[in-house]
């Protein structure tokens, strides 16, 4: 048995972007578990509407 894993889950929530205004997106956030209990964000990342990666600290949560 493991005690420390890594899972990916892939949610869709509303961002903000200042050029773009709200646009809802796939954020996709990478975790590590202990224990089967989440402990830390490891990385987050969006998917843009033409197919590319980009970080998520270049747009906001929606307001």
């Amino acid at each position: 048995m493991r005690l420390i894993t890594v899972k990916r889950e892939t949610k869709v929530e509303k961002r903000f972007t200042p050029k773009m205004g709200e646009l809802l997106t796939k954020v996709t956030y990478i975790k590590k578990q202990f224990l089967s209990i989440p402990v830390k964000t490891v990385h987050k990342y969006r998917e843009t509407y033409y197919g590319k990666i980009k970080d998520c600290k270049s747009c906001e949560l929606a307001r």
